[in-house]
């Protein structure tokens, strides 16, 4: 039988995927149904997508599956003759291709079974994730999007919303899904006579996000279909105004996608206008953060002078140090000051 998960190491790996000659197309796809059997569908899963050559992230769960990866041009006809023999739901899936793809996405496949594809904290028995808010295309997100009765709401994390979002959009400041669900529900409480529209990267957590919305009683429930790299796409393909504005962050090696030239974040650093995240060069830290060129040559592509300084040790020092050692979510955070603010009515941002 042949090994179901990889063996080569992630810097011969990346050198293989350096040296390829074939350009590759980033991908990103998600599907909400039941699996009855959700590991030997991801072992059959796996050997196909090994079979062509793709690269990327796939998780899957007894309620779908959630994957972005990136595979030969020449392959992306058969990607598609692949989800289709995989299950009847797979049959004309959705692919959500890259806007701004250079195929350096993903070097390695890796496929995992979780006990959801999007960890939300729901334990309700009588959450419906079938009965979902009404689907937009980008044509009816510009319509909605000058409706005076209707609120935007970016239910991506503090960071993603940071760089870019759908002009006027409410942020749900936190790190998590699973938290973001109970805070919109009580951010949202006087808003329930609104058009409530809810939007994500790809569509997956705005999705399940509608669908808990209808669950908690809000009864004019939207999300945008396909997400921001859908809409985004559409909207250049039909000539549409964008209503989007900044980059939109992705979760692979690109850490973005750019919509528009605009530039709404900053250096954490310095301040200065940038929207580029990067991770602390410290592995011992490896913060997820925004850093400006300038900063990046000042702090050796640290987050910190102190991560700096430890990045000069010897390595055997380096490794004591990290042991151990706990590092949180490993993303530079400021939204717990902007819930604390959003909560009592006072942040400006959402004014």
């Amino acid at each position: 039988m042949p090994v179901l998960h990889n063996r080569v190491s992630n810097q011969e790996l990346w050198a293989r995927m350096l040296a390829e000659r074939e350009p590759r197309t980033t991908v990103s796809f998600y599907r909400y149904f039941t699996l009855r059997d959700p590991r030997g569908f991801r072992d059959d899963f796996y050997r196909a997508l090994t079979a062509l050559q793709v690269f990327g992230r796939v998780y899957i769960a007894a309620e779908g599956i959630n994957a972005q990866i990136s595979v030969p041009q020449s392959r992306f006809n058969a990607l598609r003759e692949v989800l289709s023999a995989m299950h009847p739901q797979l049959d004309g899936l959705r692919l959500n291709v890259a806007l701004d793809d250079d195929g350096k996405s993903f070097w390695v496949l890796r496929m995992k079974v979780r006990p959801r594809i999007v960890a939300d904290g729901i334990e309700d028995p009588t959450f419906n994730l079938a009965n979902v808010g009404r689907y937009l295309k980008a044509e009816d997100v510009n319509a909605i999007a000058d409706d005076p009765d209707a609120l935007f709401v970016d239910m991506r994390n503090h960071y993603e919303y940071e760089v870019g979002h759908f002009d006027n959009a409410i942020e749900i400041p936190s790190d998590t899904f699973r938290e973001q669900l109970t805070l919109v529900v009580d951010m949202l409480q006087h808003d329930k006579d609104k058009k409530i529209v809810m939007y994500c990267t790809g569509g997956i957590r705005c999705e399940k996000a509608s669908a808990w919305m209808l669950h908690n009683g809000f009864k004019n429930v939207y999300h945008v279909e396909g997400g921001i790299i859908e809409y985004a796409r559409r909207v250049r393909e039909k000539g549409l105004p964008l209503k989007f504005t900044g980059k939109n962050f992705v979760f692979d090696g690109r850490l973005g996608e750019r919509i528009t030239p605009d530039i709404i974040a900053h250096c954490h650093q310095c301040s200065a206008p940038c929207d580029s995240h990067t991770n602390c060069r410290n592995q011992g830290c490896h913060l997820l953060f925004i850093q400006c060129s300038i900063c990046a040559d000042n702090y050796d592509g640290c987050c910190s002078v102190i991560c700096q300084e430890e990045l000069t040790l010897p390595l055997s020092e380096q490794r004591s140090r990290y042991a151990g050692r706990k590092n949180g979510m490993k993303i530079f955070n400021k939204s717990r000051e902007r819930l604390q603010l959003t909560l009592t009515g006072d942040d400006p941002t959402q004014k």
